[in-house]
């Protein structure tokens, strides 16, 4: 399996038939060697590659592990590991299908499924790295930045008040049941709040059958249900400015629900050796101090595997008659019209360098609720960098549009294509930045919205909030036989500057029409176009 993030339209296409799109990535080969010490484990693997190359430098590419490393890693480590790929902005990473696989699919009834499927011994890598598993030592990410990784003993001692262990970064059984292990007869001091986020109910099943939840309870540890919940804001929110450590992936500014939060992000072993000491500790000189040998649970055999939640889907002929329901609570797409022939608007925000979806559609217990209620939602966007975008982007909206322009890796973090639908929605017509994040640019094309980068990047220096930009001749300049190099005119300030787009045909069409969904409609009385007729 090679799994790719997109976004959730493209996702809907997908399920219908149509073809994803993707560029073609670089390969780059990550040979591990050696084996953890103990007291690290797969966490500090994929923060040892966010430290040497941060949150830019896995974009346009696959990260294929490779090497003898791999024996010690189960498959949940590797999962740990691909999980935060995401991070380096990496299409996506794969691990060979090898015996750490049919181990896995054996614990959970599958083994019938498992195909060996390796790299051939000659296999060349576009880029090629080495991890030496035996030097790594326990890591963290410092807030607000995935990216912004250090040794745990250059911040020992810093003051903790929360510790969240769960998330999709660190899901798996043993992820739970070492900090089980380590709190076990002992108790979790005042002041601190530890937090336990299961992955699932059978996660919490296979906890619950070998004691390990007693043994978290009794240590003053909040069991709270399964779902993300605290990696999306929903709740666990930590106090203002305290630190607050998690396993989680991501640490992006208010992500947690708290505007002025202080999140780090760690591996379960110094998540729980700084929740038992009230300041952030490296487990190592923890279990030094208490002469604690590494926790080595066994898995459930076999683990827990709960098919009764599932329910299968109706018979296509029934659920063909079954209505769809909306609550109140829920809006249709909003329309969306094509892109005029020319632009000229207002830029109502400058963005710096990494700005993440969560600071675009903000994620928490505030705006989530209002998910599937764009006009709603479209109230929050971009509050985080500032709080009255909204109102300006609503009186701009009939008459003009706007623009935004941004640094680099704009967009980065969350599929959340809401980044994309609620500025849209609020007349957002071009962003010009120095790069894209890949989900969030594929995301903007699909909803109208042209993604153009600077030329020069030092032009970006040039514009400031509320300057009024004119891009003229799109249609001409979006055509197939157009060149990808525009023409940006600064009125505000008599300047003009060169901007590019790296739009495929098809996407050339998507933006034109106002968005994939437009561009697939035929407008009405017309017959089906070519990408509508059957097996197009």
């Amino acid at each position: 399996m090679l799994a790719i993030g997109t976004g959730g339209l493209e996702v809907a296409l997908a399920m219908a038939g149509r073809p994803l799109h993707l560029t073609t990535p670089k390969v780059w080969g990550i040979r591990l060697t050696g084996q953890l010490p103990p007291w690290v484990s797969a966490k500090d693997v994929i923060l040892e590659l966010l430290r040497r190359h941060g949150v830019q430098g896995g974009v346009q590419r696959v990260l294929e592990y490779h090497g003898p490393g791999l024996a010690s890693l189960t498959a949940m480590d590797r999962h740990v590991i691909a999980n935060m790929g995401a991070e380096l902005g990496a299409t996506t990473t794969v691990f060979p299908s090898d015996e750490a696989v049919r181990d896995f699919l054996d614990g959970v009834g599958r083994g019938d499924d498992f195909v060996e499927i390796t790299a051939e011994q000659d296999a060349s890598y576009d880029f090629d790295e080495e991890i030496d598993l035996s030097s790594l030592e326990p890591l963290i990410a410092r807030p607000t930045s995935p990216g912004n990784v250090v040794p745990v003993r250059e911040v020992a001692g810093e003051p903790v008040a929360q510790v969240v262990v769960g998330s999709s970064a660190n899901p798996g059984f043993r992820d739970f049941a070492v900090p089980a292990a380590m709190v076990a007869g002992r108790q979790v001091p005042a002041g601190v709040s530890f937090d336990i986020n299961p992955t699932s109910r059978e996660i919490l099943q296979d906890l619950t059958r070998r004691g390990a939840t007693f043994d978290l309870i009794a240590a003053g540890a909040r069991i709270h249900q399964s779902g993300c919940l605290g990696c999306i804001g929903m709740g666990q929110a930590p106090a203002s400015g305290r630190n607050s450590l998690r396993t989680f992936p991501r640490n992006f500014p208010g992500r947690s629900g708290t505007e002025d939060d202080a999140v780090w992000l760690c591996s379960p072993e110094t998540a729980t050796a700084s929740a038992l000491t009230g300041v952030i500790t490296d487990p190592r000189d923890w279990a030094d101090r208490l002469s604690v040998t590494p926790p080595a649970p066994d898995l459930p055999d076999p683990p827990s595997n709960n098919d009764a939640m599932l329910e299968p889907p109706l018979p296509p002929d029934e659920a063909a008659r079954v209505a769809l329901e909306r609550g109140p609570n829920i809006s249709a797409l909003p329309e969306l019209d094509a892109l005029p022939d020319s632009l000229h608007g207002p830029v109502l925000l400058k963005a710096g360098d990494d700005v993440s979806t969560d600071e675009i559609s903000p994620a928490g217990a505030a705006a989530l609720p209002y998910r599937s209620n764009i006009p709603k939602l479209a109230g929050f966007t971009l509050t985080r960098l500032d709080p009255d975008y909204p109102r300006r982007a609503e009186a701009v909206r009939e008459e003009t549009g706007h623009l935004i322009v941004a640094g680099a890796n704009y967009g980065q973090g969350s599929s959340r294509e809401h980044a994309a639908i609620t500025p849209r929605y609020l007349g957002l017509r071009a962003v010009i930045a120095k790069s894209y994040a890949r989900i969030h640019w594929q995301n903007l094309v699909n909803f109208g919205v042209l993604p153009l980068e600077f030329e020069d990047p030092a032009d970006y220096e040039r514009i400031e909030t509320e300057d009024r930009l004119h891009l003229s001749g799109l249609r001409e300049a979006l055509s197939p036989a157009g060149a990808p190099t525009l023409r940006v005119r600064n009125a505000t300030r008599d300047e003009e500057y060169a901007v590019r787009h790296r739009l495929s045909p098809r996407q050339r069409e998507a933006v034109l029409a106002g968005g994939v969904i437009p561009a697939m409609t035929p407008p009405p009385g017309a017959g089906p176009s070519a990408s509508h007729r059957p097996g197009a």
